[in-house]
């Protein structure tokens, strides 16, 4: 694990960007709905190809979408439905960092994401 013990800012940010991918994971959490962090007694998750979200800040507020990419490298997700157009007139999707959205419907496919933290 890459621990960072100065508190420079320059060497925090070199610390998350030569992070390894399985420690860059970890900086892929949004925060929950409000029923949703009840029902699981958490604040936030993991955001995971599938979850439903909406975006918060930027051009796209208020929009929903699933979430149809995650990208490590780069921290950001990539939803449905939030796209730009080029210059070339292709529509490509507008990255988005995961801190400017809420997580409002999960995706349960895998059941042990959730089954610690089942609140009713």
């Amino acid at each position: 694990m890459n621990r960072v013990s100065s508190g420079q800012p320059r060497k925090q940010r070199k610390a998350r960007f030569i992070a390894p991918l399985h420690v860059r994971q970890k900086y892929m959490h949004a925060r929950l709905e409000k029923k949703l962090a009840d029902k699981y007694k958490l604040r936030n998750v993991q955001i995971r190809k599938g979850d439903t979200i909406k975006v918060l800040r930027g051009d796209f507020r208020d929009r929903e979408g699933k979430v149809a990419k995650v990208n490590l490298k780069d921290e950001t997700i990539e939803v449905d439905g939030v796209t730009v157009h080029k210059a070339d007139g292709s529509e490509v999707s507008r990255p988005i960092h995961p801190s400017n959205v809420i997580v409002t419907k999960l995706e349960l496919k895998d059941k042990s994401r959730m089954s610690k933290r089942e609140g009713g």
